[in-house]
């Protein structure tokens, strides 16, 4: 059967191998039909990556082939979308881009110049000797990157990053977070960038000099009982001695660290058929092992990166940049004390009480969000502070607590209750009764109301009693309580929107 190319998709053969996609001669997405698409008349419909659907607006040739390039099952010029202009997958800098092992666009090493490459291979090296030295962890490479050196001796065409693992002396996954945040301050002392991502994996971002910034992956690996744990999500059996003591393994010249049996870890990690080349492949973790994973170490991250497509993608154009509705009925019930807006996402809310010259923190756990509201704050000529807090993190919804208690504020939170689930709902509860009962501000809350079982995605309606409860079990008092029409986060109308006014005083006061 022939290949179609369509708005929805790729109509293609039904099979287990990979294909790869490419637009006007570069590299953009790989597949597997019968994994990642659905049977139809004539085939199987692989749908577009909601990644690449922004940028499939015009014509341009798109070539399919297997994983080696060789078999050729497609290679015409198509138009899509509106069908005018070029159609080209590129960065507002013009850079070419592909989906990457998560979903996400990123500019692989196939579209990276030799002298930038360079400069990742020396920033990972300087990463090793940081850790080791400074940190205390010896690192190895690892995922991607060491598949590239044992099978190629090469970094992967299609990969965009750089891994490395440290294999950690505890067991216990509390010693491992704690490991993990000394290994943050002595990377954070020596210069580098952190993102945290969980309590067991930073991200060093690596400034390049063609304008981008290079991830380089830290996870850590620990055994418990005879299981052993990778992040992100690996488990299984590997005896440490496939671990340390380390060989050396050659990329493109540079020598690195690297497991003692190097086959056996890639053997764990993709399986008996490394050796052969799928730029689709997809990891098929044991549920008991993630369930353990995200338990111990990685809970808060369970919607991050459906928050961050939507800031860094075409849907955060339909959230309004003026002060919503609410807001403004919040600002006369303010009086002098500033403004904590906690999910702040775009920061239109955040930047209006800002603009009156009233202090105001916007609060947010995607740095998609944070990134746009810093941007727009800065842009307006207003000061906001901006910072994450993670409502789904004890130690961060501690730590806000405490600062917010010291230099009181109001809390502000529109349509946030619906994006959180019962642990994090509870953690919100603990931060108002941390920072309201010093200073005697108010918490100033509007979800969505309805039943639990109601969603659009991304936000969830919750039953007014529920909050009502919530707020009364952790010490709070209900000042005020409507439910009626209003709007949802962006500005259409909602038939069941609940506003609540609430303090948290001591008994002192009351």
């Amino acid at each position: 059967m022939t290949v179609a190319v369509s708005d929805d998709g790729l109509l293609v053969p039904p099979g287990g191998e990979p294909l790869v996609v490419e637009i006007d001669g570069h590299y953009v997405w790989s597949l597997t039909p019968l994994r990642d698409g659905r049977p139809t008349t004539g085939g199987v419909l692989v749908p577009w990556p909601g990644a690449l659907r922004p940028h499939l607006s015009g014509r341009g040739r798109v070539r399919v082939t297997d994983a080696a390039g060789a078999a050729v099952l497609y290679d015409d010029e198509v138009g899509l979308g509106s069908g005018e202009g070029t159609l080209a997958v590129v960065d507002p800098a013009g850079h070419r881009l592909s989906v990457d092992k998560v979903g996400h666009l990123a500019r692989s090493f196939a579209a990276t110049d030799e002298a930038v490459r360079d400069e990742i291979l020396a920033g990972t090296r300087r990463a090793i000797d940081d850790l080791r030295e400074h940190a205390g962890v010896a690192a190895y490479l690892n995922y991607g990157a060491l598949l590239g050196a044992v099978r190629e001796g090469r970094m992967l065409a299609h990969d965009s990053d750089t891994d490395l693992c440290y294999l950690s002396e505890h067991s216990s996954p509390a010693d491992i977070v704690l490991e993990s945040y000394r290994i943050t301050r002595a990377m954070r002392d020596r210069g580098w960038r952190v993102l945290r991502m969980s309590g067991g994996d930073v991200k060093l971002l690596l400034p390049l000099s063609d304008g981008r910034v290079c991830h380089i992956d830290v996870f850590s690996a620990f055994h418990v009982g005879g299981t052993f744990y990778q992040l992100g999500n690996r488990s299984g059996r590997l005896p440490r001695e496939a671990i340390v003591p380390f060989s050396t393994i050659t990329l493109h010249g540079h020598a690195f660290p690297a497991p003692r049996d190097p086959e056996a870890m890639l053997a764990f990690l993709y399986g008996p058929h490394w050796r052969t080349p799928d730029p689709s492949f997809k990891y098929a973790d044991p549920p008991a092992g993630v369930r353990r994973l995200d338990g111990w170490l990685r809970g808060f991250r369970t919607e991050m990166g459906r928050w961050t497509e939507l800031h860094n993608g075409p849907r955060r154009a339909a959230v309004p940049r003026s002060p919503s509705a609410f807001a403004q009925w919040v600002e006369p019930q303010l009086g002098a004390l500033p403004v904590a807006d906690l999910g702040a996402g775009t920061g239109r809310d955040a930047i209006w009480f800002a603009s009156s010259g009233r202090r105001v923190a916007a609060l947010d756990f995607s740095r998609g969000a944070l990134a746009v509201a810093r941007r727009r704050a800065r842009r307006r000529g207003v000061e906001v502070e901006v910072d994450q807090l993670i409502l789904g993190e004890l130690r961060s919804t501690l730590l806000h607590g405490a600062r917010l208690a010291r230099d009181p504020h109001h809390l502000y939170a529109r349509h946030l209750v619906g994006c959180l689930d019962p642990a994090a709902l509870d953690h919100l509860w603990l931060l108002a009764r941390m920072a309201l009962r010093p200073g005697g501000g108010r918490l100033f809350l509007e979800f969505a109301a309805g039943s639990a079982s109601e969603s659009d995605g991304l936000v969830r309606r919750t039953p007014v009693e529920v909050v009502r409860r919530g707020i009364e079990a952790s010490g709070g008092v209900v000042e005020r309580l409507t439910t009626g029409p209003g709007e949802d986060m962006f500005d259409l109308p909602d038939p069941a929107v609940c506003r609540i006014r609430a303090a948290w005083t001591t008994k002192e006061s009351r």
